[in-house]
This record gives C-alpha cells, sequence and structure tokens, in this order.
C-alpha cells in the first residue's frame, strides 16, 4: 500500500536538488579556503573546457562552462559518475564561459560533484551535504543514500497527463523535437533516465544524483532555504558565511539561455528572476517581489527559494508532475498569495 501523505512524505524533487548542491559546494569551498574565483583547472586540470579556458568554479555554477550537453557517442548513463567524469574531460565545450550562458540540466551534476571530491580529498556531494548540513540541522532532504525509513516514506512521481506545454515554453519545446538542437542534447546527456517514471528507481535515488536525484519533503526544502534566508545562521550557528550567501542573490548570468530559449538568470548555483534591462522590472517573478530572491525550481512543478530580504523561505513539492520546465500555478499562486 502507498504511505499516506503527510508533513513527513518524501519525494523525488528532480532538478530543485540543484539548490542543496549548490549550497554543498560553496560551503566545501569555505572549508578549504577557497572561493568560486577559483579556477577549475587548478582543482580538475583534466578538464579540457577547464584547460583550454580561464573558467571558474563560479562560472560552473552560473551554467557558464559550455558542458551543457555531450556528444551523441560520448554519453555515459547518469549514474555512472566516473564515466561521465571521463566524458565531461573528453568533451569540446560548446560556448566559452566569458560569452554565453545555458542551463546544464544533467551535466551540472558530474560538475558540481566532482569538484566537491577534489575540494574534500574525495567526499562525494552526497555524504557532504549529509554531514555538514542534514544531519547537524535536521533537514530532511537527502541527495542519495536512501535508508529504509527514507524509502518506506518515498512517494511515488507520476509523469504529466498533459503534454502541452506553456505558452511561454513553446521555443523550448519546439527545440526538443529538433534532433540537432543544443536544447534536445542538453536533456539528453549523461543518458539514461528516458521516462520520467524512471526517477522512481533507486538505481537513480540511491547514487545521489545533484543535478536532478535528491528527495525531499516540503518541510526539510524550506528549512534548508530558512537558513539561506537566514543569512547562513540557524539557531546560531553560521552555516555559510553571510558573504556566501549574499553573493547568492547576485546574477553571474543574465539574458537569453541558449538552452530554455528565453531569458534566465543565476547566481552561484541558484536561479533568479530574470530582470529586464531596460526597465529594471522582473520579467517574471518566481520568487517573490524581492530582487534578491533566489532557489531553484524543479520538473513538473516542485519549487523552492530564500527570500533574504524578508526573511522568507518557500518549498512546495507534488508527486503529479505537469509539463513545463518553469513552476506552475499550483506553486506560484502560493508564492503570490504568501506575499499578498
Amino acid at each position: 500500500d502507498a504511505p499516506r501523505w503527510d508533513q513527513n512524505t518524501l519525494v523525488p524533487i528532480w532538478s530543485a536538488t540543484k539548490g542543496p548542491a549548490a549550497a554543498t559546494l560553496l560551503l566545501a569551498l569555505e572549508k578549504a579556503g577557497l572561493s568560486v574565483h577559483t579556477p577549475v583547472a587548478d582543482l580538475w586540470p583534466e578538464l579540457r573546457a577547464a584547460r583550454e579556458t580561464e573558467l571558474t568554479v563560479g562560472q560552473v555554477l552560473a551554467h557558464r562552462s559550455g558542458l551543457a550537453a555531450l556528444d551523441p557517442d560520448n554519453r555515459p548513463a547518469i549514474h555512472q559518475h566516473r564515466e561521465v567524469v571521463r566524458a565531461l574531460e573528453r568533451q569540446e565545450p560548446f560556448w566559452q564561459p566569458n560569452f554565453s550562458h545555458g542551463y546544464h540540466p544533467r551535466t551540472s551534476g558530474a560538475l558540481l560533484e566532482e569538484l566537491v571530491r577534489r575540494v574534500t580529498n574525495g567526499t562525494s556531494l552526497g555524504r557532504f551535504w549529509k554531514e555538514q548540513f542534514a544531519l547537524p540541522l535536521g533537514i530532511d532532504v537527502f541527495i542519495g543514500g536512501l535508508g529504509a525509513s527514507e524509502v518506506d516514506r518515498l512517494a511515488t512521481m507520476y509523469p504529466p497527463e498533459s503534454l502541452q506545454p506553456p505558452p511561454a515554453e513553446t521555443a523550448f519545446y519546439a527545440k526538443l523535437a529538433d534532433p540537432e538542437s543544443l536544447s534536445l542534447a542538453a536533456f539528453s546527456s549523461p543518458g539514461g533516465m528516458r521516462g520520467l517514471g524512471s526517477i522512481n528507481k533507486l538505481e537513480y535515488l540511491q547514487p545521489g544524483i545533484p543535478s536532478l536525484g535528491g528527495v525531499a519533503s516540503a518541510r526539510g526544502l524550506a528549512k534548508f532555504y530558512a537558513v539561506l534566508a537566514n543569512r547562513g545562521r540557524w539557531k546560531g550557528v553560521q552555516v555559510l558565511s553571510e558573504k556566501t550567501v549574499a553573493a547568492c542573490s547576485v546574477p553571474l548570468s543574465e539574458g537569453e539561455d541558449l538552452t530554455l530559449k528565453l531569458p534566465t538568470a543565476f547566481s552561484t548555483g541558484f536561479v533568479l528572476d530574470p530582470v529586464d534591462p531596460e526597465t529594471g522590472q522582473k520579467i517574471r517573478s518566481l520568487f517573490g517581489s524581492s530582487r534578491r530572491s533566489f532557489g531553484q525550481p524543479g520538473a513538473g512543478g516542485s519549487h523552492a527559494f530564500a527570500d533574504p530580504e524578508n526573511g522568507i523561505s518557500f518549498a512546495y513539492v507534488m508527486n503529479q508532475m505537469r509539463t513545463g520546465i518553469l513552476p506552475n500555478e499550483k506553486s506560484t499562486g502560493l508564492v503570490n498569495l504568501m506575499y499578498s
């Protein structure tokens, strides 16, 4: 029998995993005395895209590395980390980091995972997250390593019942139908997980894939962002430095997204609401009214963010997906109600 849905229910959160994953790398850098300005080649010299450019860790977090996709003959399975690392090391970047950006829906997981391992002398991102965030703070978010009690609380994720894309995303979905497009390549590499229902398989949840393989309760995800909304402090303990958290509100990438085919903005691993450069107004408001809010949605509708200006955190999770790459009205309606 399926478990009863309650405040402790866990669900796969797809790309909403990227928020905790980014914070994990940021904390690992702090503890190692490094920063987002550290050249990736200093940490990972085997990575071709880092050797041939001045790629920084911050640019990786801001989806600027040019490694949003892998070539068709260079796509190992997404849960085989060592093979994906070797594929990334071989891959010629699709653009130079100083010139453009594009969302890395899948490859970002292996990039962050490998950087955490390099910074921590081999500790996996999921383990570092658990030891530094989840266990000490009691955050009900897991990046791999599920025990029997977590599996028992895990809800089944159901793919969308309708495939009609939202109007604002028609350009992106048109590119998904183009076999030669970067958009399709980005959402197809690394390989595996062909159907959305595959996220229910433990073979994809247990390895701790930082781009999309996390599970969380809504309360757990909101608690994580509450730490960030409180300038990195929780119950008197400075978990992340105020400087690191403040940088999460500052865009490192802005403008037309080469992967998503709409305007996006990214900071040090988090999504921001993009701003019209002429009017200074938000193009869309997924994260409330504040310009300093940041977060990360997930496929099908999950949504979470921190608003340090107002001291608010928000999280919404579900197990019935809807079509769309951006949060839909089920979560944005709650956000608007909260701010009203």
